[in-house]
Formats: structure tokens, C-alpha cells, sequence
């Protein structure tokens, strides 16, 4: 997936058009900003994953190295949200109703795709063979999207795959009068690139899910052989010199699998050969921390939609599990544990098979390679130290920066006198001897102003809720989930409404804070659901009291995407990002916001551990748990601890249970679980420490000069939170990828389009 956002600032401020684009609008009476805001945002994915990946290309272009993105041609993303009565709405988002004019349909790139049928084995020349006779097939046509880098010439290219029927309609069956058999096959053809992230609850959902990730695997592997193969000088000898294959987690690692069938049953190669070049291809980066949250595939589904490659599975495990054993001759546990089946139900663990079919796994930030290391993949660390290593995420500041808050990128190059930073983050750094300049905090706090203005305009137009800049805005904004602990946040927020309301005093030292939510629960996802809901009804009842509104707001930002990104985070002044310690792998977010000059609240979990690091503890406000810790409450609860809560907390959950903020009883369930024992994200364990952490909050908000201060540290030490550091360390130490600059254009038009062999 790539969550790309809208293109074409992006595209202008790469190509250094921006200005004179817009004083030529201007000269014909129309404002850029408007037509920005005309786009649709292209629904390609979903969250950090999707957006990591959008700048990564980015990053790639820049630095001119030759890379190409390859994902799916989804009509619809994963849907819009609508916030009625407090709950999530999932509605299509059919992004290309009004077409994408930044895509360019090659009708001259289509692969078949087969699927199904059975394997037929055979004699060639001595040798017995596999061929694999699909009933299926279905055509991957491809659909370009250029890449442009800042200031160069170099522009990449973004591949996406859109299934077709091999033929549009049975006309013999139309004639019969069975018009829907006529038009069944295409329907089904279609169906795979329709949606982003088909609701897999169902048999029919994962498998089309399963053919979805095959469909765009198998026409990426033949688009790169046949690019391979162009150059008559290449030999398959060569081939992992010529190609490097990033997996992206494992969505597309039957990639793997598909590579090999190809070069032994269609190229003939033999078996040593095919694998040395599988395994000098390919290269896997994790994603998660989670166990629950590695792909796994029914071996009855995949033997049933790709037999041939089932086949090959078996025979990759067998061969690898051989290893295993010689290298551990009594030890059968580790030798179920690294296969790629699990028994009882028997599962394809695709996680397993990336680490054995690459060359080089990664993890996305120092703590979850750590993690990945000593707990999820602590076997294959032992069998193949080598191969593991850390490649922290980062986000692009040519979006997260330049083209999302141009007050403050003004403000910037303006105090370092050059735009260098734009493409070397690590610039910023001369910020740092401005923090505490009086003059400059006064310019930082004009912008933070101006970028909260246009916050408070976007939520009174789309949420109808009245807020001043003169709150501090609190926000977080992430996909819903209950590690990232939404949950935990609003319950602090009913904790401090009641502390507001039941004691005057308080309202006077008060700090006036409006608290942001946003973000998409998956629709079968119904505890996060709940925690929307939930949200919305504390808001609802705070935002109308007369005695705390004054002081205290919840918004709920609906559809959170790309676009509402760039206006939401800029004029953020406090990001939470308080994910139990363990669970976050790396958050990408936390980046944007620090870039921004918005101070963070979080634990240590993830990329904020390096941030801290970065930008000084005491610049941020730090609570929770550790690892070790968190292991050690979830112990405590296995074995019957459930006085967790403590009184202050407990107030929280009965004033809910009571019904204070309208009835709420669906989510009875789910608080009693948290309360008794199945608190297993650690809300309860760490929300006295996040008290004293918001107290803290509170405390230096109103000492502003500190608070710039801090501010400007952030910005001035997020260096190593570009996505260019991180491109170039996947360059060096994985791909073994030079940079290949575009030559310049020459001046002579002649020559500009003159052939050349």
C-alpha cells in the first residue's frame, strides 16, 4: 500500500514550480491553496505502513536512486468516515470517480495471472518437472504514477496493478439468455483490485485477500524479470546484482514463492541456482511486535487457490528444517516453532518464510529490532545473527515540513539564511542556538498561532464545534487500536473534567486545553469502535457544561488521511504517543509532530526512544512502563491480580458505568475486562504516571518561554527523523544501490529531442 496524499504541491514544490505557478494563477484570478484543496486524496492505503511507504519513494527520487514502488490500483480505500451519533460510519471512498490525472494507463504492460487448477508433473530431458494448469486467469495491467525527487532531474515511477478479465464477456452465454454468467468471470477478475483491505472475517474475504496479495506479487515479479531481461548482457548469474526486492512486511511474500516457481518450471534453472538468487534478492523489513499480527495462511487456501506454490513451500520448509536440525539434533520444539507450518489449524506462517527466503531483515526503529531479536524471531536470531539488523523509520520533510507548514519553513530557512535543510535535514541543528532567543520565539509563536487558526476554521466547518487558539492543542491522531491506548487518553480526560467541575479552585490555575481524536477503527474491529463512541459521548457532555467549557474541549477529527494530516499537525502544540512499551514498532507520526515544534507526551516505546535520545528527555514528557515491566504486570494479572485500578481511576469507570455521559453499556464489557484482570495494554498500570506526566504538561505550558524553547529543540534535533537518512542506510547496507543522477537537460532544443540508441 502507499498512502500518497495529494500530488500535486507535492509535485510543485519538487520540481521548484511552486511560485511561479502560483503567481501565474494569481495573475488569472484563482488562489493555489484553493485548487490544492480540489484533489482527492488517492485512497492507496492505509495508516503508518501505506505512508511510510509514500516517503521512502520520495526519498528514493531525491537521491537520485533508481527504484521503483509496485502496489495495487484499488477503486475504493479502505472506506470514509462519518462520525453519526457518535459512532464510526464506514462509507466507499471511490477515489476515482472523477478519474486520477496523474496516472498514466500503460495498455501496453498486461501479464496473465493464473490461479487454481492442479500440477501436472512431467519428464524433460531426464529431468522430472512440475507445470503447473490454472483454471483461472486474470490480466494485471499497469497504471504509472511518476515520482518526481526535490531539485533534480531524476523522477521515479510508482507501479500499480489493476485486474482485468482476459476477455470482457461470454457473448455464447449472453446469446443463451444468462446474461449475469455472461459477465461473471469479468466480475470476478474485477473484484481483486477493487478494494483496499476486504473485510477478512469471511472464507470468501481471505481468499480474496490471499489473491489480491498473489495477483500484485506475480505481476511485479514478471514486470522485473522482463525489465531484467531487456539488457541482452544480463544473465540470470547476475540477476541479484541487478534487482533488490524490499518486502514491506509481509503482504508480499509469496513474492518469494512465485520467483522461484518461475525460474525452475518456466526458465528451467536448476534448484542451487534459484535459490542462491532468491535469497540475494530478497530482503524483508517487519513491522509489528505483536504475535497475533504475522500473516498467517490456511494451507487448505493456498493449496486450493496456488498448488504449485503450496508444493514449493513444502519444499522450501523441508530443505530449511533439515538445517535446522542438523544444527539442533534434539531440540523439537525450536523445529516447530521455525517452520512454516503450523499444525493444528495448519497455517502458512508467510513471517517465517520471509526471514528463511531473504538475504537481510530489518526492523523500523532500535528498540523493535531489539524486540524482533530477543522475543518474536528470537530463533531465527540464533540461526542466522547475521541477517538482522535496524533501519529506523523517517518521513519525508520535503511533505512534513516544507509543504505542510510554509510559515514555518519560511521562518527556518530565513534564520539559517539557505534551503540546504530541506534536503539535509540535519541543518536544523543550527536552530538550536536561536531556542531561547526572545525575538525568535515570538516569530515561532506567530506561526504556531497561524496554523491553529486554520485548525480551529477546518473544525468549524466540518465538526461545527467552536474553539479558540487560545487553548493548547492537545492531539493524537493514529489508526484506533487498543495498544496505541485512545482509551487511557479519554479517560484522563473524563478524570480531569471531574476535577474541573467538582472543584472550583482548580478552574482558576487551569490550563484551557482542547484534546483532538482521530483516526479509523477497522469495521470488525469493535472495541476500537467502542472507544469512538466513547469519545464522542464524553465530548458531547464536556463540550456543552457551562462551568468547564471554557477550559476543557473533545474533538473528534473525522476521516483522518494524508490531507487533514497537513493541517492538523502543524498546529498541534502537545502529540500523544502512548502505546504500551513493546507494542508500537516504530510510529512515524511522532516524527511529523516533533519536525512541527509540537512537544511530545509518550512512553518509551518505539521511535520515541530514539527521539528522546535525540532531542533530550527533558524536552519531552516521558512516562510508563518499560518492557520489562509491562512483562512483569501482565504475570501479576495471569496469576490472579486484579487490585490494579486504584481509587482515582476507579471514580472514572463508575461515573461511565452510571451512565454520566449518556447510556454507554455497550462498552460495559470491555471497561469490567480491562478491570478485572484482562488489562493486558496496561492502561490501569501506567495511568497514575501519566497524571503526573499531563501535570507536568500543564506546569511548563504556562511558563511559555520554556515551552518555545522546547518547541524549537524538537524541530532543531529531528535531523535523523528524515526518511533520506533512512534511504540511504536500506542503500548501503542492504540494496548495495548507488545513486545514478538523471543527466541534465541540454540547452539545444535539437538535442533535447533527438533519439538515442
Amino acid at each position: 500500500e502507499f498512502l500518497l496524499g495529494r500530488l500535486m504541491q507535492n509535485a510543485l514544490i519538487n520540481t521548484d514550480l511552486e511560485k511561479p505557478f502560483k503567481d501565474a494563477l494569481s495573475d488569472l484570478g484563482y488562489k493555489l491553496e484553493e485548487i490544492y484543496t480540489e484533489e482527492v486524496d488517492p485512497a492507496l492505503g492505509n495508516g503508518g505502513l501505506g505512508r511510510l511507504a509514500a516517503c521512502f519513494l520520495d526519498s528514493l527520487a531525491t537521491l537520485d536512486l533508481p527504484a521503483w514502488g509496485y502496489g495495487i490500483r484499488y477503486n475504493y480505500g479502505i472506506f470514509k468516515q462519518k462520525i453519526e451519533n457518535g459512532y464510526q460510519i464506514e462509507i466507499p471512498d471511490y477515489w476515482l470517480s472523477n478519474g486520477n490525472p496523474w496516472e498514466i494507463e500503460r495498455t501496453d504492460v498486461q501479464y496473465p495471472i493464473p490461479m487454481y487448477g492442479k500440477t501436472v508433473k512431467y519428464w524433460d530431458h531426464g529431468v522430472e518437472r512440475v507445470r503447473w494448469e490454472p483454471d483461472e486467469t486474470v490480466v494485471a495491467m499497469a497504471y504509472d504514477i511518476p515520482i518526481p525527487g526535490y531539485n533534480t532531474f531524476n523522477c521515479n515511477n510508482l507501479r500499480l496493478w489493476k485486474s482485468c478479465p482476459t476477455s470482457e464477456f461470454d457473448f455464447k452465454l449472453f446469446n443463451t439468455g444468462d446474461y449475469f454468467g455472461a459477465i461473471e468471470a469479468r466480475q470476478r477478475a474485477e473484484y481483486i483490485s477493487s478494494v483496499l483491505y476486504p473485510n477478512d472475517h469471511t472464507y470468501s474475504g481471505k481468499e480474496l485477500r490471499l489473491k489480491q496479495e498473489y495477483f500484485f506479487s506475480a505481476a511485479t515479479i514478471k514486470d522485473i524479470i522482463r525489465r531484467f531481461l531487456k539488457k541482452s548482457a544480463h544473465t540470470w548469474d547476475n540477476f541479484a546484482e541487478k534487482v533488490a526486492i524490499q518486502l514491506n512486511d509481509t503482504h508480499p511474500a509469496i513474492a518469494i514463492i512465485e520467483l522461484i516457481r518461475v525460474l525452475v518450471d518456466e526458465y528451467k534453472l536448476p534448484w542451487e541456482q534459484v535459490w542462491k538468487i532468491v535469497t540475494s534478492t530478497f530482503a524483508y523489513t517487519n513491522h509489528t511486535v505483536l504475535p497475533e499480527a504475522l500473516e498467517k495462511w490456511s494451507v487448505d487456501l493456498i493449496s486450493k487457490l496456488l498448488p504449485r506454490h503450496m508444493e514449493i513451500i513444502y519444499m522450501v520448509n523441508h530443505l530449511f528444517l533439515e538445517k535446522v536440525r542438523q544444527r539442533y539434533p534434539n531440540d523439537a520444539g525450536r523445529v516447530m516453532r521455525m517452520s512454516f507450518i503450523q499444525e493444528d489449524p495448519k497455517m502458512v506462517r508467510m513471517a517465517n518464510l520471509c526471514i528463511v527466503g531473504s538475504h537481510a531483515v530489518n526492523g523500523v526503529a532500535a528498540l523493535h529490532s531489539e524486540l524482533i531479536k530477543q522475543q518474536l524471531f528470537q530463533d531465527f536470531y540464533d540461526f542466522y545473527p547475521n541477517k538482522f539488523q535496524n533501519k529506523t523509520n523517517g518521513v519525508t520533510p520535503r511533505r512534513w515540513i516544507y509543504g505542510c507548514n510554509p510559515q514555518l519553513s519560511a521562518l527556518i530557512s530565513g534564520k539559517l539564511g539557505h534551503e540546504e535543510w530541506i534536503k539535509e535535514l540535519e541543518l536544523l541543528e543550527e536552530l538550536r542556538a536561536h531556542a531561547e532567543d526572545t525575538e525568535f520565539q515570538k516569530k515561532w509563536v506567530e506561526v504556531k498561532v497561524q496554523k491553529k487558526l486554520q485548525l480551529v476554521k477546518w473544525v468549524k466547518d466540518n465538526c461545527n464545534i467552536d474553539i479558540t487558539e487560545n487553548f493548547m492543542f492537545d492531539v493524537q491522531v493514529k489508526r484506533i487500536h487498543e495498544y496505541k491506548r485512545q482509551l487511557m487518553n479519554i479517560l484522563y480526560v473524563i478524570f480531569k473534567y471531574l476535577k474541573l467541575k467538582e472543584n472550583p479552585h482548580e478552574r482558576q490555575h487551569a490550563v484551557p486545553r482542547v484534546t483532538f481524536f482521530g483516526g479509523k477503527a477497522a469495521p470488525g474491529y469493535f472495541n476500537a469502535k467502542k472507544t469512538i463512541k466513547l469519545i464522542n459521548a464524553v465530548g458531547a457532555t464536556i463540550n456543552n457544561d457551562p462551568d468547564t467549557g471554557h477550559l476543557l474541549k473533545v474533538v473528534y477529527l473525522p476521516n483522518y488521511c494524508v490531507s487533514n494530516a497537513e493541517i492538523i499537525i502543524p498546529a498541534a502544540e502537545l502529540s500523544q504517543h502512548i502505546s504500551t512499551a513493546g507494542t508500537e514498532a516504530s510510529g512515524t507520526s511522532n516524527m511529523k509532530f516533533c519536525m512541527n515544534g509540537s512537544l511530545i507526551i509518550g512512553t518509551m516505546d518505539g521511535a520515541n526512544v530514539e527521539i528522546a535520545e535525540e532531542i533530550g528527555k527533558e524536552n519531552m514528557f516521558v512516562f510508563g512502563a518499560d518492557v520489562k515491566t509491562i512483562d512483569n504486570y501482565r504475570k501479576q494479572m495471569q496469576n490472579g491480580k486484579k487490585d490494579y485500578c486504584g481509587s482515582r481511576l476507579k471514580r472514572v469507570f463508575d461515573e461511565i458505568f452510571k451512565g454520566r455521559f449518556g447510556n454507554l453499556s455497550e462498552m460495559h464489557d470491555m471497561l469490567g475486562h480491562i478491570l478485572n484482570g484482562g488489562d493486558f495494554y496496561c492502561l490501569c498500570w501506567d495511568f497514575y504516571d501519566y497524571i503526573r506526566a499531563q501535570e507536568e504538561v500543564d506546569q511548563v505550558y504556562q511558563n511559555q518561554s520554556e515551552w518555545n524553547k522546547k518547541s524549537i529543540i524538537n524541530v532543531a534535533m529531528s535531523g535523523k527523523f528524515s526518511s533520506d537518512r533512512t534511504i540511504k542506510e536500506y542503500a548501503n547496507d542492504i540494496w548495495d544501490l548507488e545513486p545514478l543522477p538523471i543527466p541534465n537537460p541540454v540547452s539545444n532544443p535539437m538535442n533535447r529531442v533527438k533519439s538515442f540508441p
